[in-house]
């Protein structure tokens, strides 16, 4: 037995928590295409987003600006938590046996487990200031759900989740925290939505996804004065938000004295890819590092690997701003895998920008190769991860497997961005061979795909 003694976690004080969040759109060569108003096929205005988001938010989300103080009230309840951990996963890399440094920043620290409060406290923050009484929201495996109702709750919100059917049936206890926070969750689809009674004549929405339960939260917010919508990901304010997570990883990398080769996270929106990389990204940009930078993606909902780069709406119904993301189409149906926050049919305008540069590379992976990786890290690490973050665990160790072929010097850094205490019933699955990989044809694909709104270039 090995009995030297490692610093296996390192930390920050919390006067070294930063304070700002930073924009990635200030440094690429570059920027990212508009929203389009989907009527006129003209850059969205502000005016265009004022019936769902504040106007801080708004500003937040076209802004130019490198970096963005957070408010004294956000930081204050950012101290609950914050700064995460980050650890090095000595017992997972001894396990492979490889010569790979691997780190991981654990985010499942946080009051809802997950990495989500790091936007749902600003954006619940920015609500209220505005006067704003009710936010309603959709939410895939509940963690985003948990967190806005969270956060609602700080600051004296009601909140109305409407939960992707296959993760509201499969997980009961997700929708129990999102109530016991003072959230009310509806499974969408919903009889409560003209969009949910329009899905639910189709049998084969039944099991519903994330478009799906936009529409529905979209359509609540626009016919009300007083409410405005929440997003957990894809739009910029959001992974903005997310880069605390990067920032503290860059200073607890210096306190390691490690510089990473390769930067790892899951990806379904965007939030916790973005959160991570993007501070590092800056780096590299700046030439002072120079990552491999890989998302993680679940090989039933593809979005970069197999997805378009198009305009298309966010939502299901379309009733969203267009976007130019990478999409399968908002009509697509992905299949009910237990990483219900990863079945999203498209991508990040921001990321499917930085993936189109050239910056990033995808890599889409099996849930049953993703629960091998979760029960390995589970033994070595002993945290019990969600299914989301395992797409980047079985990416990390499949690089780690690399370098233990080819002897190069390799330091894997991936977001750890939740537990999985209330995914069981997954684990369940695949610890008593339930757990299938499901293989989209060509033609579920094709039919998607066939839906994306014709938008001409130029």
């Amino acid at each position: 037995m090995d009995d030297t003694v490692r610093r296996h976690k390192y930390t920050l004080d919390e006067d070294e928590m930063p304070t700002t969040w930073y924009n990635l759109v200030a440094d690429l060569p570059t920027p990212p295409p508009p929203a389009l108003h989907p009527g006129t096929l003209q850059p969205a205005g502000p005016e265009d987003f004022a019936p769902l988001f504040p106007m801080d938010l708004i500003m937040q989300e076209v802004t130019q600006d490198r970096y963005v103080e957070i408010p004294g009230g956000v930081l204050d309840v950012y101290r609950q938590w914050r700064p995460s951990p980050l650890f090095r996963a000595h017992r997972l890399e001894e396990a492979l046996g490889t010569p790979a440094r691997i780190y991981y920043k654990y985010e499942g620290v946080s009051p809802a487990g997950s990495h989500k409060p790091n936007t749902a406290v600003p954006q619940a923050y920015y609500n209220k200031k505005a006067g704003v009484k009710k936010l309603t929201t959709e939410t895939g495996a509940g963690q985003w759900g948990t967190a806005l109702s969270f956060a609602a709750a700080l600051y004296g919100l009601e909140c109305e989740v409407w939960q992707v059917g296959s993760s509201y049936d499969s997980k009961p206890y997700r929708r129990l925290m999102i109530e016991a926070f003072g959230g009310t969750v509806h499974r969408s689809p919903s009889n409560l939505t003209a969009a949910g009674r329009k899905f639910l004549e189709d049998p084969a929405n039944f099991s519903g996804s994330l478009g799906i339960a936009i529409s529905e939260a979209v359509e609540v917010a626009a016919s009300d004065p007083d409410t405005r919508y929440a997003l957990g990901s894809v739009l910029n304010h959001v992974l903005l938000h997310q880069t605390i997570i990067g920032e503290e990883a860059l200073l607890q990398m210096a306190k390691a004295g490690d510089t990473p080769t390769h930067i790892v996270g899951c990806t379904g929106g965007g939030s916790n890819f973005g959160g991570l990389s993007f501070p590092f990204l800056r780096e590299k940009l700046a030439g002072r590092i120079s990552p491999r930078i890989i998302a993680a993606e679940p090989a039933s909902c593809p979005s970069l690997t197999h997805g378009v780069y198009a305009y298309d709406f966010g939502d299901s119904a379309g009733m969203t701003p267009l976007m130019k993301m990478h999409t399968l189409g908002h009509d697509f149906i992905p299949d009910p895998i237990h990483a219900g926050g990863l079945r999203y049919h498209g991508m990040s305008p921001l990321i499917s920008h930085v993936y189109e540069l050239g910056m990033m590379e995808a890599q889409a992976i099996p849930q049953t190769e993703c629960f091998s990786a979760a029960v390995q890290f589970a033994r070595t690490e002993g945290i019990v991860p969600a299914p989301e973050p395992t797409h980047a665990l079985a990416v990390a160790i499949r690089e780690a497997l690399k370098a233990k072929e080819t002897g190069e010097e390799t330091v894997i850094l991936t977001a750890l961005c939740g537990h999985g205490h209330f995914d069981l019933a997954a684990y369940d699955d695949y610890l008593n061979g339930r757990m299938v990989d499901e293989e989209v044809s060509e033609a579920r694909f094709a039919a998607g795909l066939s839906t994306i709104p014709p938008v001409p270039v130029g």
